[in-house]
């Protein structure tokens, strides 16, 4: 039997403007990083810093953000399109097997954390002059909250998909667009139209490929389980800083955020579809696992230390 909640995932990538495609992937990181900006200008309010600052940091981490993803997927995932296309590392197209625009797909969120990182490095000494910790310790508020943005992104895009499982599931979800098969080429081939939008929509609705919508299969929607876990994690930093003392040990509150977010990533892993990477066959964990527990290790360190860098004003 079905449970009401299991259904069929099929949306259009975007609003068509006639002149442009306005993608709901593209939406979720604007929301974002907005949101980001607004919950950190609130902090820099607090902690009586400028917007000056502020417009400089929101600069340097969205192009932290979306260097480190794209060049974390490359190194981690993807290493040989380094070899194989390497233009397709740095832009929004492919050129092989023939030219084609991919937008800025491959991002990988452990590439983006180490860079935001290292880019807190730099803001920290030149910029703000503020120790490391606490600008981390900050940062990560904002860092947090765009990230339920953006694996809602990833749901809607039928992206990073779940293993797979049953109907019987409640949560379960199928995703029509996010299979090898079938692909838009092979969706408007299969449909004989030559409109993928059309193609996905008769697959779903139309019983003569009923077949094919049968042969897709259920999956876990990873992408919404660590969203919803996310906010959890936003939850307890933002009242961590808000409503503790804890902004005052510096690398605390950065330390709660690397134990609680990446070991709900290392969770939700069992149930999400291999990514590739340097895992190999029949993994004991997968390849976003092990990338997540050295910033586990480094959390509980920063959080067994904290005491140590207490502010004494």
């Amino acid at each position: 039997m079905t449970h009401a909640l299991s259904f069929v995932w099929n949306p259009h990538e975007g609003i068509d403007l006639g002149f442009f495609l306005l993608r709901y992937y593209s939406l979720m990181w604007v929301v974002a990083f907005g949101l980001g900006w607004f919950v950190m200008k609130k902090i820099f309010e607090r902690e009586g810093e400028s917007m000056e600052k502020l417009d400089k940091l929101f600069i340097y981490t969205i192009v932290a953000t979306m260097i480190g993803a794209r060049l974390g997927h490359v190194i981690f995932y993807q290493p040989e399109l380094f070899r194989e296309d390497f233009l397709n590392v740095f832009l929004p197209f492919r050129t092989t097997p023939k030219f084609e625009f991919t937008g800025f797909a491959g991002l990988a969120s452990h590439g983006a954390a180490i860079a935001i990182i290292l880019t807190i490095f730099y803001y920290s000494k030149k910029i703000i002059k503020r120790p490391v910790l606490w600008m981390l310790d900050r940062i990560v508020i904002p860092v947090t909250s765009g990230g339920i943005f953006i694996r809602i992104g990833n749901f809607i895009n039928s992206e990073i998909l779940g293993s797979e499982t049953t109907a019987d599931l409640p949560t379960a979800v199928k995703f029509i667009r996010g299979e090898d098969f079938p692909s838009k080429a092979d969706a408007m081939k299969l449909t004989q139209t030559n409109d993928y939008n059309k193609a996905y929509d008769m697959i779903q609705h139309d019983p003569r490929f009923s077949e094919t919508l049968a042969a897709i299969p259920y999956r876990h929607p990873a992408q919404l389980y660590e969203a919803f876990c996310y906010i959890f994690v936003f939850a307890i930093i933002y009242y961590m800083y808000w409503k503790t003392d804890s902004r005052k040990q510096h690398g605390l509150i950065f330390g709660v955020f690397l134990v609680l977010l990446w070991t709900v990533r290392f969770v939700v892993e069992f149930v999400k579809q291999s990514q590739g990477g340097f895992e190999g066959e029949n993994p004991i964990l997968l390849t976003g696992q092990w990338l997540s527990i050295p910033f586990i290790l480094a959390g509980f360190y920063l959080i067994f230390t904290a005491k140590k860098r207490t502010e004494t004003l």
